[in-house]
């Protein structure tokens, strides 16, 4: 597959094609984009959080997984991350798994109710 057009342009440019490949629904496409941007700015939250959402929504769950677990390894208080990882983990079956992160991100959002 040539993937000139994905790799293409600066790192503000990709960002810009990765979110509308993502709001027009090309899940895919999004994460062509932001696999090599999230891999040329690994400290920015943004582009592997994007990155996440595309792989969840295109149903790559293991990939969704493996960037979320990134994310909470380096902001264990980024509550969307951890929100995130616990859907991922019940899309995949894993509820166990799953309800400690829920649990954290609701907690972090200060929606102490569900806690």
């Amino acid at each position: 597959m040539d993937t000139k057009y994905y790799d293409q342009g600066t790192a503000a440019e990709r960002w810009e094609r990765a979110q509308l490949f993502f709001d027009a629904k090309d899940y895919a496409g999004a994460a062509r984009v932001l696999g090599g941007l999230a891999d040329e700015v690994p400290e920015q939250t943004g582009p592997r959080l994007l990155l996440a959402r595309a792989y969840y929504h295109s149903a790559q769950l293991r990939r969704a997984e493996t960037e979320l677990h990134a994310l909470v390894e380096r902001d264990p208080v980024e509550h969307y991350a951890r929100l995130m990882l616990g859907r991922t983990l019940q899309r995949q079956g894993r509820h166990d798994e799953a309800e400690s992160h829920l649990r954290i991100a609701s907690a972090l959002a200060g929606d102490f109710e569900q806690v």
